[in-house]
């Protein structure tokens, strides 16, 4: 079940490799996540310390808690296995790429983040993206038509 999705990550890059990471929350984010209060768009991640964080990803307050509110954009550490960041971050670092959030999502009763290994797309590339979401888009309409 997808709680949140970063739309602008496939249409500014052009993603080569996914991986799956855990997120260590507090207090009452999950309930917020639940209730769909989490925005990804604006998240990118970082590796320093051996230890890969995201940041800026926009968790609100949950509503009914009155003791305890985490920062809504602090930075938060994920959880993946030392392999799996010395391979993101060798990739990352010797081919010019970018580790990119793209989906986040629910496995059983815990929050995952799919990310992603991005090369950033120049513009002809987005127009080229853009062209061919038309055509389809045109297409399925066109098709609708005559079926009907």
């Amino acid at each position: 079940m997808s709680i949140a999705q970063n739309r602008k990550a496939f249409f500014n890059y052009e993603i080569l490799e996914k991986a799956e990471a855990g997120l260590v929350l507090q207090g009452n984010e999950v309930k917020s996540i639940r209730n769909g209060h989490v925005n990804i768009s604006e998240a990118f991640i970082s590796i320093k310390g051996g230890e890969a964080w995201i940041h800026n990803m926009n968790v609100q307050a949950y509503d009914k808690s009155a003791q305890f509110a985490a920062e809504a954009t602090r930075e938060r550490k994920l959880l993946l296995k030392k392999s799996e960041i010395n391979r993101l971050m060798g990739k990352a670092q010797e081919k010019g790429l970018t580790i990119v959030p793209l989906n986040l999502f629910f496995r059983r009763q815990f929050v995952k983040l799919e990310l992603g290994l991005g090369k950033g797309k120049r513009t002809v590339d987005k127009r080229d993206t853009i062209k061919a979401r038309t055509i389809s888009r045109e297409l399925a309409r066109d098709f609708k038509g005559v079926v009907s």
